[in-house]
Order: C-alpha cells, then sequence, then structure tokens
C-alpha cells in the first residue's frame, strides 16, 4: 500500500481575471488531471490522463470496454494506490480474463481522452461489435429530460466547467448514475465500471454523452450491451456506420426539445407520449 495521498479532483489556482475595464484578482477551480497506469498481474498495460476520481469504476469499466474482463468477478484483486508520479491501479484476474490482458497488452501514454491510442493494427481499430439485442422504446421527451436533468448533476463540470460526463437514464429512476472526467472516453468507462460494480444492466435506459459521439464511444457502450445513446454534440460518419452495425440507436444533438436520429430510429417513438415528470 501506499502512504501518498488520494489526489485532489480538483484544484484552487489564483491567477488574474481582466473585468470592468480592469486587471483583478481572481481564483478559479480547475478539473485536476493526473497519470493513471493500469497494471494486470503485475505487468504494466496502458498510461491514460484522466481525473483522479471514481478510480475503482475506471478501472473495471476501463477492462470491462477493452474485453479484458466481461464480468466484475474476473476480477480478483484490486488496488488504488496514489504514486509521487499519479496513481496506479492493479488488478490481478480470474486466468481465462489474464490470458486476454496479455494478448491485448499495449504501452501507451495516451492524450487527455484518447480512445484508441496503442492499438497495433487496423484491423483491431476496426473490430466488429457485438449486436445489441435489448428493444426498450422511449418517447422524444423522454430522450430530451433525461438529457435536460444531467447538468444539475455533474458537480465537477458546475465547479470546473471543463469536464465530460456520461450518465444512464431509466424511465423507472430517472438518472442512475453520473461520473465525469476530464476524458470523455474515461467518463463512460467509469459510469460502465460504476454500473458494473452495482450491477445494473444498460439494457433498459439511455446512454448519456455530454460529448461528440466517436468511434470509441460506440465501441465502449456496444461492449456493455447499451441499446440507446444521447448526446449533445454531433457524432462521426464513422460512428454512426458502427452504430448501425452494432444495432444501437443514435440521437445526438440533443439540445432543449430536439435532437437528431442517425441510426435504428424504431426505440424512440414520436408517435407515443410519456409522462416524465
Amino acid at each position: 500500500m501506499s502512504d501518498q495521498p488520494a489526489p485532489q479532483a480538483v484544484r484552487m489556482v489564483p491567477g488574474q481575471a481582466w473585468r470592468a475595464g480592469e486587471m483583478q484578482p481572481h481564483q478559479r477551480h480547475l478539473a485536476e488531471e493526473t497519470p493513471v497506469a493500469f497494471s494486470y498481474d503485475g505487468a504494466a498495460h496502458a498510461v491514460m490522463m484522466a481525473t483522479p476520481a471514481d478510480l475503482a469504476d475506471f478501472a473495471v469499466g476501463f477492462s470491462l470496454t477493452e474485453g479484458i474482463i466481461d464480468q466484475p468477478s474476473a476480477i480478483r484483486e484490486l488496488e488504488v494506490v496514489p504514486v509521487p508520479d499519479g496513481v496506479n491501479l492493479r488488478l490481478w484476474l480470474e486466468p481465462a480474463a489474464a490470458a486476454r490482458a496479455e494478448k491485448r497488452r499495449r504501452r501507451l501514454a495516451g492524450p487527455v481522452g484518447c480512445g484508441l491510442c496503442g492499438i497495433e493494427s487496423l484491423a483491431e481499430a476496426n473490430r466488429a461489435l457485438p449486436k445489441v439485442a435489448a428493444e426498450p422504446r422511449f418517447t422524444p421527451t423522454q430522450v430530451t429530460f433525461a438529457m435536460a436533468q444531467l447538468a444539475a448533476q455533474q458537480p465537477l463540470n458546475q465547479q470546473t466547467r471543463a469536464v465530460h460526463a456520461a450518465a444512464f437514464w431509466t424511465a423507472n429512476t430517472g438518472i442512475v448514475a453520473v461520473r465525469e472526467d476530464v476524458g470523455r472516453h474515461n467518463a463512460l468507462d467509469k459510469l460502465a465500471g460504476a454500473l458494473a460494480r452495482g450491477g445494473i444492466s444498460p439494457a433498459a435506459g439511455i446512454l448519456l454523452l455530454t460529448s461528440r459521439v466517436s468511434v470509441e464511444m460506440v465501441q465502449k457502450a456496444a461492449s456493455i450491451g447499451a441499446p440507446v445513446i444521447a448526446a449533445i454534440s454531433a457524432p462521426t460518419a464513422l460512428a454512426v456506420r458502427l452504430a448501425e452495425q452494432a444495432g444501437i440507436t443514435l440521437a445526438a444533438i440533443v439540445r432543449g426539445p430536439e435532437f437528431e436520429l442517425f441510426t435504428h430510429p424504431h426505440r424512440i417513438d414520436g408517435k407515443a407520449k410519456a409522462d416524465v415528470a
């Protein structure tokens, strides 16, 4: 175990601001980012720049979305160890998962939110995705209502205005979980880990994203079986093609009462009405 203190997710940083025609002393909360190193069974695997919060969720979610484990029980032991240069996430795996980790091992030092850094081949970058079979149905009002609820549940972003969020919403519960990070991929990995650790299936709800929808975000959503993605920003063209292949309903540019549907629109019933109060 380490005697290093856990890093802070937010820091107050002094500076100056030009306001009312003069320079004034100013302080602002800024999101922290720190190197987070993953190791499996003692072997280094990856280093990601991330917000140092919800790191146990990050460890589990990253392992799931990278295909190293298929369920949290494949992790025999997990340690979150602060060190002088960052944080080590040390995982010990069951034999089958350990073999997958060895096969997929990659050493990388990724920039913020790096999703495909370290991938060794074009085929791996464009790997086939599992088909999402869940068929929940939602109304357009539920999609926009869910997104509208997200801002109030982003405490780090309220302080810093500099982090992404990934959340899971269901019609029965509302927003079930939210995770934030300077990297959009990291936020989704943290959410995936939180859901898995809580025994919550993504099959009956909507995955909410405060970022654009890139290829990696669709890959991660498919890997956890999320049938519907709703995002504030637009997708890339390749992300749309992958969502189509994976059977994922992709709603994007969800702003106010409007959004655009790109794939599998049958899960969003424009003729139905729902009480979301």
